[in-house]
Order: C-alpha cells, then structure tokens, then sequence
C-alpha cells in the first residue's frame, strides 16, 4: 500500500505539473518549477569552495588542535615532561637547591635581590582619561597587553617628563613590590625565578629573601627622592640581619643593578640629607658578600647606540629588513621617534653611558682587547686547545681590531689608520635649519632642532672614541645630557679624597669613588663569556624625509672572512651578548684587585665566569649552562655559587677566581693609575 500512494503522490506531482506547464507560457515560472524539481528529486549543483571556507576550517582546525593539546597536557602525570626529555637527552642533573640540600647546605644569610633596568614589573597608580581601568595594572611586565590595545597611551604613561625626569603632570606609575616584581618578565619568561626556586630547596622562604624593586626609568638618587627606595632597602636589610640572629646579608645584584647597589653603600654611609646617615660601617655591620651577575660597572656601549639612533644589533637588521615596521606604513606612528623620545626621558639610562674615556675603552689606534675570535659558538662540554688558543694569539698580532672607535661612519673609516682619516670637529658647528617639514610629525625629537648643518658636522667627525662619545652626546641631545650630568659622571678620579666626590653624581661611577671600608667583605663578578657582543658600530647617514632619525647603523658593512667580528654594521668582542667582558670585569680583575686607591680597605674581590653553552635542544628551554646576559640567571653553576655563599662559603671556599676570556691580559694593557 505504501507504495501504491507513493506512485499516486508521484502520479499527481505530474498531473498538476503538466498541467501548470501547459498552462502557463512564463519562462520565470518554468524555471522556477524546474529547480523545485530538482530539489525534490534530483542532485543539486555542488557550491564552490571558497576563501571563506578555507579560513573557517583553518581556525577550527587550530583551535581543535590547540584545546586537543592542552587537554592531553592537563591530563598527563607532571612527571612525564621530564620522562621524555630524560629519554632523549639522557638522565637530568639535580637542580644546585636539591643537590646542595642533599649536601647539608641550610639557609643561614639572608638574600637581597636588587633587579636591573627593564626586568622589574612597573604598574599605574594614577594616569590620564586613555588609560581608564588601568589602576594597579602593570604597564610593564607581565603580557604587555596595553601596549598592543593603546600604544600611544602606553608611551605616554611610560615617559618621564623631559625637563625634571620625574612623573608627567597627572601620571604616577610605580615599581611593583615584593618578589613577583621581578621573577618573570613575561608568562614563562624568567629572571629571578629559578634562583628563588632553587633557595627555597635548602630552606629560604619570602621572610628572608627581599626584591629591592625600583623604578628603573629614575635616576638613581631620584628613586630616593620620589619613592624613598634607597630608605627602604636600609630598612629591610637592618631588620633582616636582625631577624636572622646578626647574619649579615648577601647581595644579588643583576645588570643596572649593580650600578644601582653600588650607589646605595655610598648613599647608606653618607651624612644625611644627601645620604642614608649610616655611617661608614654600615656596610661592614650589614653586607657579607656582593654577587653581581652580568655587572656593567664601565658601562656598555648598547647604551651609546640606543641614545644616538635607539638601536642594537637586532633592531638596526629589523629597520634594514623591514622599514615599513618602524615608520606610518605598518602602524601609522612613527614607532622609532616615539620609542626615542621615551627612553631619553629615562634618566638611568644614562648610567650605563662607557665610563674611564680612552684609558679603558681605548682610543682612535688601540682597543685593550685587540681581537676576539668570532667564530660559531663551541658545542657544549668543549674547551678550545692549546694550538687553538695559539692561533687566535696569532691572529691577533696580525690583524686586530680597533674597538676603541665606539661609532665610525663608513665602514672604511673604521679600519684606517687614523692618520688616513681626514675629521672636521663639530663641537662648534652652526646646527643650522630644521631637518624637514615637522609639523606632520607624531612626536618631537631633538634632532628636529638640530638641522642639516648639524647632522653634516656630527658625520664629517668620523670616528668617535669613548671620550668624544660624551660631546657627541650633549651635541645631539642637549636636554638628555643636561639631566644626565647632574645625576652621573664618567671619568677618572684624579684625587678620590676631593670633597667633590662626595656628591652623588659620582657614587656609581667606580673609577671616581671608594669600595666600602668594610675588610671582610667580599665582592664577586659573575658574568657570562663566548658570545659575541657588541662593542663598536658602524654608522650611515639616512635619507632625508620628515621627522626622520638622521643616524643608522649600516647594516650592509661586513667583515671579508665568515669569523669576521663586523656584522651587520657592529664590532663584536667577548662577552654576554649585552655586557662586555671589559666593563664587567675589570674592577675585580685589576681596578678592585688587593689594595688600591679605589679599594682602600683591600675587600676580596672574586671573578667567577660561566662559559656560555647553548642548550642542546628545544626541551632544555633557556639552558641550564647558559652565558647569556639574561639566561645566565638559570645556569646551574651559578645558583650553586651563590648558594654555597649564601649558606657560609667564601669565595676561596669556591675555589677562587675562574676565568676562560682574557680578562687579565687586558687589564693590563690598561694604563690606570690604582
């Protein structure tokens, strides 16, 4: 039967059709009854594929993929990361904490940790109407995500006002507190977390550990007049020696921070109100030992090449790559005049300035380094040879490099005798007009009242040493320099008992300022070497257009041979690709060294180096042998090092000095009066 109305229903779909057909001559009509039928019957036409479709399977897939993963990683034992990795790299060392605790090591001296410039977390407490919602969010650190929403606000709160160096009208962003200020910069980025890990294994916990966190943009002596940080580090060290029955506290200080602490054990001894009113055995009461890690106590020359044109290596090969990147094109603001005109606001930049002039750096004709082998990096666990070591001796006696020429413009100029060099001083020049048309530009820079005349007379000087760095800098940025003069210093002390001295523009400045008179002290440079890092550069002058930066590092000069330490417009020499192995051990090595007039107490001074060994693979993450500027907060043997002090050793408990560079060898070509 059913198939008896099936044929019926069939029979009369025809009838009536036929009969519409017949009675109706509309080809509308006729078309519209022929795509019924086929929808009722027939197979329709397939739709075509298009771009929107292949997008939406894209993003499902990925997020299919993506929440599959996450789930299997939320569903596997903790244990089974480290079994892979076990299984293909062999069985893993014992984190220093664990393995030291299995030793007998206890926490005993407290630990201060004093953060350098960029690594501390900074957070809105007060802002204008663009950064509504924002109070106590980190406007550093962290996912930096106002920078991707709002990046003119972000640069706007992040500035400090150009005149006073201090907080814009209206806008009050501070240093987060405690140890989350500085144990990750970024989700799954470390800095201080994997040392604070590994204390807590031999018994530290957060009552005697401390994050000295600061503004890193201020001045110095500024965090002390805004924020009362300096204070506030006395405090906490007197009330953890206290609390810890008289131990005294261990230091950790990291890049800028160095400088930072070695303001503050000035500061804490001098007389109030320029000072902490301490006394001069404050530091000998309160301070077993100083570890700095990655130290640029003479500086670095990055800071050179960011205040001239606000590059590094990587910056300069991105804005050679990709233009459009830093101009309107891709972004519509000028992402390289804002980016200089907030790093020029921050005073502490200028700390890291190269300090000693051409007695340390070297001059037009020499360099202390002389050469440095920039071949590939060594595979883990190999150390150079005897014949090795010899060739590069060798090499260095026929073809040095002159590091001594901070910035050269033209490649040829940087390798020429310098009686070859034919100079035209600018220090007098006529600035001249404007560069360009500025009113269409998004943000004022100095260079826009520096004019052509003055761009010319800066590139016909040519060659530029570490002492004639300081005039170049107070030519093209007149305000910066005027801030920074009243805040930090870069010579030689000629005679350190001069009451001069005792003004707080020198106590960061090594070379013009006495260590503690603190005898059992000690104090350590821990650094990474074996990575090349930058140490002179190459300049060009850049097309003229509006609001341009007139200045760039020619990233088409390199060296003829593959070892060449010219690439990409930038001199490398030895070091932990930020810190040259020059500024960050030549106090210990030489400067500091037993007895001398900047050492009048004779505190031991210890170097200790981290030959730097990339990880062997993706799943040992940063390495745990790593010499990089940053990374080296997780190498193994240095948190052993700093354990062991921290638990009572000394640094001939350590063994003493450990050193793979020619830290030594070129300390003595430097001509230093001690």
């Amino acid at each position: 039967m059913s198939f008896l109305r099936r044929r019926r229903a069939s029979e009369s779909t025809k009838a009536s059709d036929s009969a519409d057909d017949g009675g109706s001559g509309s080809e509308k009509e006729r078309e519209a009854k022929s795509r019924r039928r086929r929808g009722q019957g027939g197979s329709e036409r397939p739709r075509r594929w298009s771009c929107v479709d292949s997008c939406c399977w894209l993003v499902g897939c990925v997020c299919s993929i993506w929440w599959l993963l996450l789930f299997l990683f939320n569903a596997m034992p903790a244990s089974f990361p480290q079994y892979v990795t076990e299984a293909i790299t062999g069985p893993l060392p014992d984190p220093p904490g664990v393995k030291l605790r299995k030793e007998g090591l206890t926490a005993r001296h407290p630990v201060v940790f004093v953060p350098g410039i960029v690594t501390g977390g900074l957070e809105l407490w007060e802002g204008h109407q663009c950064a509504e919602g924002l109070f106590r969010k980190r406007l550093w650190g962290g996912t930096f995500g106002e920078l991707y929403k709002r990046p003119l606000c972000w640069v706007e709160h992040m500035s400090l006002d150009n005149e006073s160096g201090l907080d814009p009208p209206g806008i009050r962003v501070r240093p987060v507190s405690g140890l989350v200020a500085a144990d990750y910069f970024a989700p799954g980025y470390f800095v201080w977390a994997v040392l604070i890990a590994n204390l807590a294994r031999i018994g530290y916990e957060e009552k005697n550990m401390y994050m000295a966190a600061y503004d890193w943009r201020l001045s110095f002596q500024s965090t002390e007049v805004r924020d009362q940080t300096l204070s506030r580090m006395k405090s906490n060290i007197e009330l953890m020696v206290a609390t810890s029955g008289g131990n005294k506290v261990v230091v950790i200080p990291h890049s800028m921070g160095v400088l930072y602490f070695l303001h503050f054990m000035k500061w804490v001894e001098a007389p109030a109100p320029m000072g902490g009113g301490g006394g001069s055995d404050w530091c000998a009461k309160h301070i077993k030992a100083v570890m700095n890690i990655g130290g640029p106590f003479l500086g670095v020359p990055k800071a050179v090449s960011g205040l001239f044109s606000v590059e590094a290596r990587d910056i300069a090969v991105a804005r050679a790559f990709a233009p459009g990147v830093f101009e309107k094109d891709v972004f519509k603001f000028q992402t390289l005049q804002h980016m200089m005109r907030m790093t020029r606001s921050w005073d502490s930049t200028m700390s890291m300035i190269p300090k000693g002039g051409d007695t340390i750096w070297g001059g037009v004709d020499w360099s202390p380094e002389g050469v440095f082998n920039c071949s590939t990096k060594r595979s883990k666990n190999v150390d150079i040879t005897t014949s090795e070591l010899s060739a590069v001796r060798d090499l260095e006696n026929r073809a040095a490099v002159n590091y001594g020429r901070l910035i050269s413009f033209g490649k040829d100029v940087a390798k020429i005798h310098s009686s070859k060099i034919e100079r035209t001083d600018f220090r007098g020049a006529v600035k001249g007009t404007y560069l360009s048309n500025t009113s269409n530009c998004d943000v004022w820079t100095e260079y826009h009242d520096m004019g052509v005349g003055g761009v010319k007379a800066v590139a016909d000087y040519k060659v530029y040493t570490a002492s004639s760095i300081l005039d170049l800098l107070n030519f093209v940025a007149p305000k910066l320099m005027k801030r920074g003069s009243a805040h930090f210093s870069y010579g030689i002390a000629d005679n350190l008992d001069d009451p001069k001295y005792q003004h707080y523009r020198y106590w960061s400045n090594p070379l013009e300022t006495k260590l503690p008179d603190a005898p059992d002290m000690e104090i350590y440079s821990l650094y990474g070497v074996g990575i090349p890092t930058e140490r002179a550069y190459v300049y060009k002058l850049t097309p003229t257009s509006e609001c341009y930066i007139p200045f760039q590092i020619d990233t088409s000069a390199h060296g003829e041979s593959e070892n060449s330490c010219l690439k990409d417009g930038v001199y490398s020499a030895d070091g932990d690709e930020t810190v040259p192995v020059l500024s960050a051990g030549y106090m210990c090595a030489k400067g500091w060294r037993g007895k001398t007039r900047f050492n009048p107490s004779g505190i031991n001074t210890y170097i200790r180096e981290y030959d730097h060994a990339p990880p062997a693979n993706l799943l040992e993450g940063r390495g745990t042998q790593s010499g990089a500027h940053v990374d080296i907060m997780g190498n193994f043997a240095l948190i052993e090092d700093i354990i062991r002090v921290a638990a009572g050793a000394t640094g001939q408990d350590l063994g003493g000095d450990r050193v793979h560079s020619d830290i030594f060898r070129w300390s003595e070509k430097i001509q230093l009066e001690l």
